[in-house]
């Protein structure tokens, strides 16, 4: 499947990206993900791997895009999680 990443023309086909990332450990996902097998990849991992470019030069979006396109699973960045403190309102309403 041709498709562009960062201004550049690809032809890829998913039997070769999931050769390119055989026995490349998955790096901790902060971002959007794609699942290839029982391993979660961030994408922009993938599309340094697959374009040979630094990952400055392309967006999540684009990535995910193409990877989509050619049937793997993309999912959303994490929402980012808040913790909980009970009582800190009241606490610093109430004079001291």
């Amino acid at each position: 499947m041709r498709c562009v990443i960062a201004r550049f023309p690809f032809d890829l086909i998913k039997s070769e990206v999931e050769h390119s990332m055989d026995g490349v450990p998955p790096e901790p996902v902060t971002g959007t993900s794609v699942l290839m097998g029982p391993l979660v990849y961030p994408v922009k991992q993938v599309g340094e791997i697959i374009t040979r470019q630094d990952r400055r030069d392309f967006t999540e979006f684009e990535v995910a895009r193409a990877l989509t396109r050619l049937g793997f699973v993309c999912r959303p960045a994490p929402a980012p999680v808040r913790p909980a403190v009970a009582g800190w309102a009241k606490s610093w309403s109430e004079p001291a």
